[in-house]
């Protein structure tokens, strides 16, 4: 069984035990937390829009980080401007503990 669940702007697609970094959750390490869900399938039965009107995927926090530098160059031809600058997004690590139909 799975589901697809919402957070953080975009869609990600879960199983029970799974291991996932979704955008950053303000929520301290080892609390649960709960998403809201847009589909789930159990094995051939698809439920989505109003089927799935009360039902949420349980999560653990387990870790909250940054991804890898990305470097961002602005250059503005024969005006001598060069700027150079990093970003790393943060992001939190949640392990599914169980889809609640």
């Amino acid at each position: 069984m799975y589901a697809i669940i919402a957070t953080g702007g975009k869609q990600y697609t879960v199983e029970e035990n799974q291991v996932i970094n979704v955008e950053k959750i303000d929520a301290e390490i080892g609390a649960s937390v709960n998403f809201s869900v847009l589909l789930i399938n159990d094995g051939g039965n698809v439920l989505v829009g109003n089927d799935v009107a009360g039902a949420h995927v349980e999560a653990t926090v387990l870790a909250a980080g940054k991804d890898k530098k990305v470097i961002v160059y602005k250059y503005k031809a024969k005006k001598n401007e060069r700027r150079r600058q990093g970003h790393r997004q943060p992001f939190t690590t949640v392990k599914i503990t169980s889809i609640v139909k």
